[in-house]
């Protein structure tokens, strides 16, 4: 009876065992599906983020179209139409000066006076030379023609005649070396009146009374004269805008002192040739100060009226923008994929910390601001949240 049961009971245990062997194993595949899934995924997420931080992240600007008015303005420095600094011709002492800064001076007006006695002393002796040059050549000559005389008698030999003769003409040459040298020392002694060369005003003075003066240049100057009836104003223009400055173009000019108030400018001539530096060429412009309204030395903001479309396709950004490389100056952006894109780029103006880019740029680019050095074509970045922009932007 009990060998009889347990004979029926063996096959279904058996069943029994071999399902929950089976569902043992196909959960135990599940979990270990599942750990590897997992592990996966983990794998991938980690992968993901090291990617994302690996990325550099930057921030970008559109360009900002310029004016499209055809107004160019470049800043300018104002100089007087003369400027000359005076120097002493004669060594000596200051005896007296006449005129200080400011002051209005007509050519030939006397501006300081120098005590030179060493060259009142060469003076008197050169006179004196002069009167026993002329002595010697009078008694030189009356012998010489007594000699002539005899000689013509044969009285005297020919050789010895000549040599009378001879003596006369060296006493000749004599007088008018010592004639020379007096007229030299005259001049020179004129020379102790310092004198203004042209009409202006005096600018400076760096003299005074018993200061020691050396002539020729060596010591400082002691007046500086500036006629300032007309001024030239100097302007660097950029190398785009050079085929358009044409002799008689006016232009604008606004200075930091007289607020509200333009002066009218024209072009007198350009330098003719670019600054390798700069690229910029040398405009020289006259503006009217007959009012005495303006100073000489200043800055100007200088407004040339071009024509429209001298301005059109041209772009503001902010200086930083620019990658200075081997290639020539470029600008970097970034495309709908997040990748960087290179340009090349042509600078116009240079406004500061703002500059002008006239070709290379479309209005619909993102230009990257403060492009750090190793950032290469077709990279590819990360763009800053608009709070993290305005940080960028600062720097």
């Amino acid at each position: 009876m009990d060998h009889s049961i347990r004979k029926t009971g063996s096959p279904a245990n058996a069943r029994g065992v071999a399902r929950w062997s089976a569902v043992v194993a196909v959960l135990a595949i599940a979990v270990v599906a599942w750990a590897l899934f997992a592990s996966h995924r983990a794998g991938a997420k980690l992968k993901d983020a090291t990617e994302a931080q690996a990325l550099v992240t930057v921030a970008t600007i559109k360009p900002t179209p310029q004016s499209e008015s055809g107004v160019l303005s470049l800043p300018g420095t104002v100089q007087a139409n003369y400027d000359a600094p005076i120097y002493a011709r004669t060594n000596g002492y200051l005896k007296k000066w006449y005129v200080d800064i400011g002051t209005p001076v007509k050519t030939g007006q006397v501006l300081a006076e120098i005590d030179a006695p060493e060259v009142d002393q060469q003076l008197r002796q050169a006179e004196a030379d002069l009167v026993n040059a002329q002595a010697n050549q009078k008694i030189t000559g009356i012998t010489a023609d007594r000699w002539r005389g005899l000689r013509d008698t044969d009285s005297v030999s020919k050789q010895e005649a000549d040599e009378k003769i001879s003596l006369a003409a060296t006493a000749d040459a004599q007088v008018q070396a010592a004639q020379a040298n007096l007229q030299r020392l005259r001049e020179l002694s004129g020379f102790k009146k310092i004198v203004a060369p042209f009409d202006g005003v005096v600018t400076a003075r760096n003299t005074d009374v018993g200061q020691l003066i050396n002539a020729g240049g060596t010591g400082p100057e002691l007046f500086r004269i500036a006629d300032t009836r007309k001024l030239r104003l100097y302007v660097r223009v950029p190398q785009t805008y050079a085929a358009m400055m044409q002799p008689n173009l006016e232009a604008q000019v606004v200075f930091p002192d007289r607020p509200g108030t333009r002066f009218t400018a024209k072009l007198e001539r350009t330098s003719s040739a670019l600054d390798a530096t700069s690229r910029t060429l040398l405009a020289q412009l006259i503006v009217d100060n007959s009012k005495n309204e303006l100073l000489p030395g200043g800055y100007a903001e200088v407004d040339f009226k071009l024509a429209g479309e001298a301005a059109t396709g041209s772009f503001k950004l902010p200086a930083n923008v620019l990658l200075f490389r081997g290639e020539g100056t470029q600008v970097a952006t970034v495309d709908a994929q997040n990748r960087v894109v290179l340009k090349p780029v042509t600078i116009g103006r240079d406004y500061g910390s703002d500059i002008e880019i006239v070709q290379g740029l479309t209005a619909d680019d993102n230009v990257v601001l403060s492009p750090p050095d190793s950032l290469t074509d077709h990279a590819e970045v990360r763009l800053s949240k608009p709070a993290e922009d305005k940080e960028v932007a600062k720097l």
